[in-house]
């Protein structure tokens, strides 16, 4: 089951310190992992994980207990560009934390497995003991 956030203004490198805790992880340990996190982005992927519970319990038929954060991608979306005066009439840009929006997919699975062996062959997370980190 999929669910996206959208037109979220923070740094994507901001959300992705939080996106790579929770990745792989069971949603209950998820949840669990950000009640305890003291960041800003913890709340919108709350809010993204919550959405994609409750799409997968609704559509899907799926048992809250057997659901795994799949994939929790973080991309950058477009800067807000901004001038600010110089000398001689000159101006220079601002550029705004490059992430005016970040689209951030979730997709949750009901096998655990699924995970391990689709981002290895991808080679783009990878968990080893007890938190996912970025090879």
């Amino acid at each position: 089951m999929k669910a996206f956030l959208k037109n979220y203004r923070q740094s994507p490198r901001k959300l992705r310190l939080v996106a790579r805790a929770i990745a792989g992880k069971s949603v209950s340990d998820a949840l669990a992992i950000l009640s305890v996190t003291t960041k800003a982005a913890v709340v919108p992927l709350r809010k993204l994980l919550a959405s994609g519970i409750r799409n997968a319990e609704n559509n899907d038929h799926a048992l809250r207990d057997n659901l795994f954060v799949k994939e929790l991608r973080v991309d950058a979306g477009p800067t807000l560009k901004r001038m600010t005066p110089r000398a001689r009439g000159s101006g220079a840009a601002i550029r705004s934390g490059c992430a005016a929006s970040s689209s951030v997919p979730l997709r949750l699975s009901a096998d655990r497995n699924s995970f391990a062996s689709s981002s290895r062959r991808r080679g783009r997370v990878s968990s080893s003991g007890g938190a996912a980190r970025v090879r």
